[in-house]
């Protein structure tokens, strides 16, 4: 009984304890509530204030120049050079004109070479077309016109012009074939297809006249084709098959040597061997259900009229043999003498070309295109290069650009053309002015929030490199001798500014104000104070009751004054 009076006197002397320590804290002293709340004020002064926005960055050559092997790749030709040596190296700060690199051109000799042999082929082209000696093209008169030569030996057939006629471009106007050999497209059912091989003999029997022509397989399709069996040559009925019936076939090429009996358009029965280990013969082939036609001859070229003109001669008839490069028919006019003339000035372009050629061997210079510094050159001594490549570049670091990204809070402050001024960190204590060139309309999310582009033009120097990380302060805007109350004296009510200035009476008067620019520590005032009054900044009626502050003293944290700063 004893032991559980002790133990609630303990929990009654605790209680007590506590709420006599809680009535201290919370209820201030009879003399503090007669005093009423302590105020903490600044005065309004008048001085200079810029608002701005902070950003950082990385600098970015705006214009420069390539460091590029003189001529073009596109000219035609197609010399090499290697590089001697290099007199600049990254860094450096060039003149325009200042030899940079010397070239070496080892094998423009070939090249020119190369060239020579191409003139010499379009020479002999315009001499064998014109008939005369490759000695006597550059003294060729367009106006006698083209003579048309045999492509191979052969016999002319298909010869229809006459002296006289007024031929168009592209015309045939003969064909030299080579009879000795003809061609047949056999064809066979799938049956018969076994064991057939190309290299194969055949034997060929036709009804125009006696005898049999012996040929080979030089081709077979192993595609199966649909022909109508109308079209086809019956080997059993001798004609024409009938009806609309289909059948499949696999087309067999077979060559021969022409007897001079064979013509295109023949009909041919085509026997097989029936045992490869026998010679073929008339007793043991196997004859094909379908007989074939003769396509034409195994070599047959067609002569076609190169130019819009008019027959001057013919120097054979049909059914002639001829001799390759034979001439068969002269031609002139106008279109004739316009190929003439473009022979004639390919000719000369190629000339040109050899003599562009030439010229290189003193353009082996590389100079800088303009005042600036390199930006990176590859002149390795030995490195080989050609016309038009590019070895190297120039940028003017006088004039940089600077990309910056700013949040959509302090967008609004930038504005196109303000003045920026620009250190970088390498360069500690000096100062570059800048400009602000572009300000994006459209923001993108981020991690960090909206962002808007912002680039920025930087009148630098030739000790800025690209990459630098440079800061930058934008000017927004400045005021010099204004009025200027603390930040932490302003509040808004009813959408309006407002401040509370301590009058000398001890009073309090609310006064709205009209504010201008801010920064972290001051407003620009326009309507409403003068300067020394003061404004509060604070109140110990914004206390716990237990707390207090000195009269002179404000509640918030004290900023750094400016001179402290600086």
């Amino acid at each position: 009984m004893i032991q559980r009076l002790v133990t609630i006197l303990v929990i009654l002397l605790i209680v007590l304890g506590g709420g006599y320590y809680a009535y201290k804290q919370l209820v201030p002293p009879p003399e503090e509530e007669a005093a009423g709340p302590v105020y903490a004020t600044k005065p309004v002064i008048r001085g200079d204030i810029t608002v701005g926005v902070e950003v950082t960055g990385q600098l970015n050559p705006s214009s420069g120049g390539s460091i590029q092997v003189p001529g073009n790749r596109y000219s035609g030709t197609s010399a090499t050079y290697t590089i001697k040596e290099s007199f600049v190296q990254e860094g450096d700060i060039v003149k325009q004109g200042q030899l940079l690199v010397r070239l070496e051109a080892p094998d423009l000799q070939t090249q020119i070479d190369g060239k020579q042999a191409e003139l010499a082929a379009e020479r002999k082209s315009l001499a064998e077309l014109m008939n005369v000696p490759v000695d006597q093209v550059d003294y060729i008169d367009p106006t006698r016109g083209i003579t048309l030569y045999s492509p191979i030996a052969g016999r002319v057939t298909g010869l229809t012009v006459k002296e006289g006629d007024k031929l168009e471009r592209g015309l045939i106007v003969a064909r030299v074939v080579n009879d000795s050999k003809f061609r047949i497209t056999a064809k066979l059912l799938p049956g018969e297809l076994e064991n057939v091989e190309v290299g194969d003999e055949v034997l060929l029997s036709f009804s125009d006249f006696s005898g049999y022509v012996r040929a080979k397989v030089v081709d077979i399709n192993p595609n199966l084709i649909t022909e109508k069996a109308s079209d086809l040559y019956d080997s059993v009925t001798g004609g024409r098959g009938s009806g609309d019936q289909y059948v499949f076939v696999h087309w067999v090429t077979l060559e021969g040597d022409n007897p001079g009996l064979v013509q295109p358009d023949m009909i041919a029965k085509i026997g097989l061997a029936k045992d490869k280990r026998q010679a073929l013969n008339e007793y043991n082939a196997r004859w094909l259900r379908y007989m074939s036609v003769v396509d034409g001859y195994a070599e047959e070229e067609r002569v076609l009229s190169s130019a819009e003109a008019i027959i001057t001669r013919i120097f054979v008839s049909n059914m002639q043999l001829v001799e390759k490069g034979e001439p068969l028919i002269s031609l002139a006019g106008e279109d004739a003498l316009n190929l003439i003339q473009e022979k004639l000035a390919k000719i000369r372009a190629i000339q040109l070309e050899i003599q562009q050629l030439y010229n290189q061997f003193s353009a082996l210079e590389i100079t800088a295109p303009m005042d600036g510094i390199v930006a990176y050159i590859d002149a390795m001594p030995g490195r080989t290069v050609q016309p038009g490549d590019w070895i190297g570049h120039i940028y003017i670091a006088k004039d940089m650009r600077l990309g910056t990204e700013i949040d959509d809070i302090d967008i609004l402050l930038v504005q196109q053309g303000a003045h920026v001024d620009i250190t970088v960190d390498a360069l500690p204590g000096e100062v570059f002015a800048g400009e602000v060139l572009n300000v994006s309309t459209i923001g993108w999310g981020g991690e960090s929030g909206t962002r808007f582009y912002v680039e920025i033009k930087v009148s630098g120097s030739d000790n800025l490199r690209p990459g630098m990380q440079a800061r930058g302060f934008i000017n927004a805007g400045s005021a010099k001798d204004v009025l200027l109350v603390p930040i932490e004296a302003v509040f808004e009510d009813d959408g309006k500014s407002k401040v509370e200035v301590l009058e000398e009476d001890g009073t309090i008067r609310l006064v709205p104000v009209k504010l201008g620019l801010m920064d972290s520590m001051y407003a620009e005032v326009k309507e409403g104070l003068k300067e020394g009054e003061q404004v509060i900044t604070g109140s110990t009626a914004d206390l716990l009751p237990s707390r207090s502050i000195r009269s002179n003293e404000s509640i918030l944290p004290e900023r750094p004054d400016k001179s402290e700063e600086e």
